[in-house]
């Protein structure tokens, strides 16, 4: 298990670029099984959980080849539809392969996706929707099988505005027969992404961003390679490193970034006391001042405050003058980073869903344990306010999300090394 090792202290003070879109770059990766054909795709991180979405395309029959930042995906070749089991229990977003291969080949067999253990998060709303489009389910020795002579559009209406769900059944809908509408749509701008990306292949598709989406069928010879396409910018990772610029009282500048993505997580950190500058697609945050407590911190859907900000969000928190009530209504179970932080001094309690923040003077280092992605940059994140060092085991699930995220911190001025 490799770990970050930190020597807090450090004000961090520079410039960084932003990396693109995990969230965005894992769905158009699969939809191009859609198109069968060469989709060059730009600003695609270099991430653990990329790596494993190209995995499992290759092993599909893709051909994969990459340079830098640019990945050129060829699914023309593609002739299997089932996903590989080992591949498919590193990585909860592989469940988004089920849309696009079932368009594509009337059938597909995965398991169950793995990931984060960061709460339940049922796949239910995957399969009652593609149920309605005509798939025949079935679930046996812990795989799903679902089968669709030809998909139909359907009118679906989801429970909860679930991310992966409303990309699955965009990307099923697009070689459904008829009108396919999705109501109570996630509203992401990962979901606007993947839109564009689907439409510049030929889909038709809008809606993408508001809670309707209607995407009209339309047959395999309408779509083409898209030879040319750039993902957004990885709102999470920018918010991470303006809170790690804020917990260390620093002065940083962000470039590649889309403001209006952002602006959940900013109206909160103006809240906190940071002053931000934004111009064009660029983010200035300076706390030079005395950082302030939050009466009230929920994370939401889009365009709410995202569950993926929590962890990093109650670092800051724990540092603050006063007490901050943080509530998480996403995903239980993602609080472990809370235990965490408290063997770093943080006085936290947890009440259910909700946690009282009372802020300290000063976080001390110590051997902490990353439990999933977001905890362990929440605790990379204590670490550079901590007074003397810090040990972050479990690098491997930060990496799954931050690209050179010690090389980034580095140039701004942090003691980061990590160490395998």
């Amino acid at each position: 298990m490799g770990a970050y090792v930190i020597t807090g202290g450090k004000s961090l003070s520079g410039k960084i670029r932003v990396q693109g879109s995990k969230n965005s770059s894992l769905p158009i990766l699969a939809s191009t099984l859609l198109n069968a054909g060469k989709n060059v795709i730009k600003d695609v991180p270099n991430l653990k959980d990329i790596k494993v979405m190209t995995d499992i395309l290759e092993k599909l029959g893709a051909k994969v080849s990459k340079s830098g930042n640019i990945l050129e995906m060829d699914s023309s070749n593609v002739n299997i539809w089932e996903v590989p089991e080992d591949l498919m229990r590193e990585m909860r977003s592989s469940i988004v392969l089920m849309g696009p291969l079932l368009g594509r080949f009337k059938k597909v067999r995965v398991s169950y996706p793995g990931g984060c253990e960061i709460g339940p998060r049922p796949i239910d709303l995957h399969l009652k929707g593609l149920s309605l489009m005509g798939a025949t389910l079935r679930e046996k020795h812990g795989f799903i099988y679902a089968e669709a002579p030809a998909l139909r559009g359907a009118d679906i209406h989801l429970d909860f505005p679930s991310v992966g769900a409303t990309e699955n059944l965009m990307m099923a809908g697009v070689l459904a027969n008829g009108k396919t509408i999705i109501r109570n749509a996630a509203k992401e701008p990962e979901i606007v992404d993947l839109q564009n990306f689907l439409n510049r292949m030929g889909a038709h598709i809008k809606g993408a961003g508001t809670d309707t989406i209607k995407i009209d069928g339309c047959g395999s010879d309408e779509l083409k390679p898209v030879e040319d396409y750039t993902v957004i910018p990885d709102r999470i990772v920018a918010g991470t490193y303006l809170v790690a610029a804020a917990i260390t009282r620093g002065q940083v500048t962000l470039k590649n970034v889309v403001l209006e993505h952002m602006e959940p997580i900013l109206a909160k950190l103006r809240e906190t006391g940071c002053k931000l500058e934004c111009c064009d697609d660029c983010i200035n945050l300076t706390a030079d001042t005395t950082l302030r407590s939050l009466d009230s911190l929920r994370t939401l859907p889009y365009p709410g405050f995202p569950t993926d900000m929590q962890a990093p969000m109650m670092a800051l928190l724990a540092t603050v003058e006063g007490t901050s009530i943080l509530t998480e209504t996403v995903f239980e179970n993602r609080f472990k980073h809370a235990e965490e932080l408290r063997r770093m001094g943080a006085h936290i309690t947890i009440n259910g869903n909700t946690a009282i923040i009372k802020g300290v003077r000063k976080l001390t280092g110590a051997i902490v344990e990353a439990k999933d992605l977001r905890a362990g940059a929440a605790l990379v994140i204590a670490a550079l306010a901590a007074e003397g060092e810090t040990t972050v085991y479990g690098s491997s699930h930060v990496e799954r999300g931050y690209e050179r995220l010690e090389d980034n911190l580095s140039s701004l001025g942090a003691e980061i090394v990590k160490k395998k």
